[in-house]
């Protein structure tokens, strides 16, 4: 049998994940193909005629496979890159999203004069407080999520990105074990907001292979936001702004939630779709 190239491995491995319905299925091929030889994406047009040995075909079929079951990228991959920094990622949290990076950079904005204190509700991998601990050095930032795996991979990462030192970590299902008596200056959180119809019909990526505790919540996903605005208003010092990742249904229902809890002040946001996707809120 002839040897393939690597110009012909990735595009049958692009074939093949195009009839499996991935989307982007160059790109993927491209990553995967470069993860199994050991090369940076770029590289690997350097070295579209270079043979590829049995060995290194194996260990792609290996990664195609696992892809082809619609296992997420990031998972085999072991990474994704997230407002400048590199986040390893695995089954133990949500794979940051697009949305959420534009939730950090929306935040950032709107501080000119960094925060002294702030809390991450939910942190799952630590993209959230990771990302604002670097934007704002002087910051004193604290993480939060009720699962202690997602706490460990949170921990892997403040350490890999060189914040251990200025993120510190807590278990607590929410408000519950934050120290009585302290407060934020800002408080954000990407909470589950999907309701249960919208979990089962997401893509097999999401539905198969994310934690399902990290997605989904009651009340139709507006279970967990709600206890967020309730317990946060005690918890924000004066002019202390709330920023959350919502479901796009949920803006009308959070607004006067928001207004009931004591805050004067709310703005609705749309993410790169045109969807409403982020509430501010300000004491």
């Amino acid at each position: 049998m002839p040897t393939l190239n690597v110009l012909e491995v990735i595009k049958k491995t692009s074939d093949f994940f195009a009839s499996k319905g991935i989307e982007s299925p160059r790109l993927n091929a491209e990553l995967l193909v470069g993860q199994a030889l050991g090369l940076p994406r770029m590289r690997l047009y350097l070295e579209f005629e270079r043979p590829v040995s049995e060995p290194e075909l194996g260990a792609i079929r290996e990664l195609v496979r696992r892809r082809g079951r619609r296992e997420p990228l990031q998972y085999i991959l072991g990474f994704t890159e997230f407002h400048g920094l590199r986040l390893k990622v695995d089954p133990r949290a949500l794979i940051p999203r697009p949305e959420t990076e534009l939730l950090v950079e929306t935040v950032v904005a709107r501080w000119p004069d960094p925060p002294a204190r702030v809390l991450d509700l939910g942190t799952g991998s630590g993209a959230i407080a990771l990302a604002l601990a670097r934007a704002f050095p002087l910051a004193s930032v604290t993480a939060v999520d009720v699962s202690a795996r997602a706490l460990e991979l949170a921990a892997e990462n403040a350490e890999a990105c060189g914040l251990a030192a200025r993120v510190r970590l807590l278990a607590s299902d929410w408000f519950e074990g934050v120290p009585a008596g302290e407060t934020y200056d800002l408080i954000v959180s990407n909470p589950p907001y999907l309701s249960g119809e919208e979990a089962s019909a997401a893509d097999p990526e999401v539905r198969d292979h994310e934690p399902p505790g990290a997605l989904c919540a009651a009340a139709g996903g507006l279970g967990d936001l709600a206890r967020i605005v309730q317990g946060s208003a005690d918890r924000l010092g004066p002019g202390g702004m709330l920023a959350l990742e919502t479901g796009i249904s949920h803006h009308a229902e959070l607004e006067p939630m928001l207004a009931k809890a004591g805050y004067s002040r709310t703005e609705s946001l749309r993410d790169l779709t045109g969807r409403d996707r982020f509430v501010l809120a300000w004491r």
